[in-house]
């Protein structure tokens, strides 16, 4: 997978409300009504990355949820990424 260069990256960003470039990763946070809606979103996200074979470095505390993507084979981020992010954004949308 090729890695994307920071014009390509921002255009994809354009249509991800939230989502941010940095440090070579796109990056979001959430937050939820309390722990238990924070960790069944985190549920059913882990489900989809499995899914794609391609796993976000994320982390947890109480109610808020911190997600960074990044293809490490390539580097920084490419297409599986923003695929990635908006499976994302459409399991956190859907509730």
């Amino acid at each position: 997978m090729k890695k994307l260069s920071k014009e390509e990256i921002n255009g994809h960003l354009e249509s991800l409300e939230g989502w941010t470039y940095s440090d070579n990763a796109i990056h979001t946070s959430f937050e939820f009504e309390n722990f238990k809606e924070a960790f069944t979103l985190m549920t059913r996200i882990a489900f989809e990355a499995e899914a794609q074979q391609h796993h976000p470095d994320w982390s947890n505390v109480y109610n808020e949820l911190e997600i960074s993507l990044s293809t490490h084979d390539a580097g920084g981020v490419t297409e599986k990424d923003f695929k990635l992010a908006k499976t994302i954004e459409k399991i956190v949308n859907a509730d």
